[in-house]
């Protein structure tokens, strides 16, 4: 017996140690961020209301659209202009954490009155993603659609890593909030953080597809004992739905679930994900998406507060 347990040790000792090493990855710190001061339509009151970009340090004192190409992150906070009514929503803030600044989501009601008599409310989940907000957005039908996902990007990551705080109610009660209409109805609103890993191409007719070469989700059911440091999502490569690990919401991104980006003609096209891609193919785009609820468009559960710092990439050595 003891012979086996000292042949156990040395093989064990003879294995190869990958160790790993994280890189930050552009603004992840959310020690920076740019102030946008934006004056909503006379209609609506006419104040200035503040957003958030992390970016650059610098305040923007007018209306105008932001310029993304300093930036990697954009987020759900909104500059709209309706039928020529310009009106702003904020879920995404910097706030003070333990090392500095960090970035604070959360899912609540963009709310506004019209001429001081008809209350207009939209349930908005804080969100914070690689990419670009086309802005001004100019309708709800279809919000993704204001969005241009993900990043030129070509490395292969090990994992996600990041440091987190979250705060769920946990009342079991969803909200579906579109303007006017408003339902309530039971179920559950985990926070969610997920880093896909795409090849892209586009055809003749500029239409953009691409295959899932890597798939890394989290979700965050409970709230969390303070914070989380170090926060591991590994990244899978290859066929994810044949992982041990795998759940439907790891899934391509297809029909009503797929994501937007702009073409080389300047249009704006859904990401056609058409399948898994072999694990050693490589890599044209990254998608980071971390939000405070994972129901989608307009249905959350509200008071959803997810706090994030110090986001960065892990790789073998």
């Amino acid at each position: 017996m003891e012979k086996t347990q000292v042949t156990l040790l040395l093989l064990v000792a003879s294995l190869p140690v990958f160790a790993q090493r994280t890189e930050p990855v552009p603004f992840g710190d959310f020690e920076h961020w740019t102030v946008r001061h934006v004056k909503e339509s006379a209609i609506l009151g006419g104040d200035v209301k503040t957003l958030y970009v992390v970016g650059p340090d610098e305040t923007i004192e007018e209306n105008r659209v932001y310029d993304y190409s300093r930036t990697i992150w954009a987020s759900s906070n909104a500059y709209a202009r309706v039928s020529g009514i310009t009106k702003t929503s904020v879920t995404v803030e910097p706030e003070n954490g333990p090392t500095g600044k960090c970035a604070r989501l959360e899912t609540r009601f963009a709310s506004c009155r019209v001429a001081g008599l008809v209350d207009i409310k939209v349930l908005a989940t804080g969100a914070l993603y690689w990419g670009k907000m086309l802005e001004p957005v100019t309708g709800v039908k279809n919000p993704y659609a204001f969005m241009d996902w993900g990043i030129p990007f070509t490395k292969r990551p090990s994992a996600l890593v990041l440091d987190g705080k979250a705060e769920l109610p946990d009342t079991g009660v969803l909200v579906r909030g579109t303007t006017f209409t408003h339902k309530e109805f039971p179920g559950d609103d985990p926070c969610q953080i997920m880093l896909i890993l795409q090849q892209r191409w586009e055809d003749a007719e500029g239409n953009v597809h691409a295959l899932r070469v890597g798939t890394a989700f989290r979700r965050i059911a409970r709230s969390t004992d303070g914070w989380v440091r170090n926060l591991r999502v590994p990244v899978t490569y290859g066929d994810a739905s044949r992982q041990s690990g795998y759940r439907d919401y790891m899934g391509l991104l297809q029909g009503s679930r797929a994501l937007y980006t702009v073409n080389s003609r300047g249009q704006r096209k859904p990401i056609l994900e058409e399948g898994w891609a072999e694990p050693d193919a490589p890599v044209t785009h990254a998608v980071l998406q971390i939000m405070a609820g994972s129901r989608g468009a307009f249905v959350g559960a509200l008071g959803n507060t997810l706090w994030v710092d110090n986001v960065r990439l892990e790789y073998p050595q």
